[in-house]
């Protein structure tokens, strides 16, 4: 059994696409995955999946959200073991000046082409500071992601589905996938 976190895209933003967490849970109990879990309203669940094929078990679940729902939201999964390197990667991480709540790790339905790593590097908007390393790109907003100009920059740049959660989320989502394998 694999523990695995989805993260779906655009759920429950200004009133749309909207999905009710026991609803979420109730999709996921519906596909067979183990023990789901949901953290905060932005749609991040965490289950006991067997023998995973993680890209076709995104599209399941987006097929039967939209099949419930009447909405497709992109789903982007990952593995207990791949949020554990993002944690155990941050660059962010200083002795001093390091505040958790302004890093936000976006994740990334693949690894961007060589093209699109270089535009990423090239990103200038204000004071944020990225760094990109596989499927995820850490984002420090010294400043607070509220009035940031990067997000729209970042989704003309990256132009693949992508989702970002804040550190204080990706660290749960670690720590409610590591309470599940622990459980069996």
């Amino acid at each position: 059994m694999t523990v695995v976190i989805a993260l779906l895209r655009g759920v429950n933003v200004g009133g749309h696409n909207k999905i009710s967490m026991e609803t979420l849970r109730e999709i996921c109990a519906s596909l067979m995955l183990r023990a789901p879990q949901t953290y905060i309203q932005s749609g991040n669940v965490v289950f006991g999946a067997p023998g995973v094929d993680l890209g076709k078990l995104a599209q399941r679940i987006e097929s039967a959200i939209e099949k419930r729902c009447g909405f497709r939201p992109s789903v982007i999964l990952r593995t207990a073991a791949d949020l554990r390197t993002v944690i155990d990667g941050n660059p962010f991480v200083r002795p001093s000046g390091f505040d958790p709540a302004k890093l936000a790790v976006f994740f990334l339905a693949a690894a961007p082409p060589p093209e699109t790593i270089s535009k990423v590097h090239a990103i200038n908007v204000g004071s944020e500071e990225l760094r990109l390393f596989g499927r995820e790109l850490y984002v420090y907003f010294p400043d607070g992601q509220g009035r940031s100009k990067l997000p729209p920059v970042l989704d003309r740049t990256l132009k693949m589905p992508a989702t970002a959660r804040n550190w204080n989320t990706v660290t749960r989502l670690l720590a409610m996938a590591d309470e599940l394998d622990s459980a069996g």
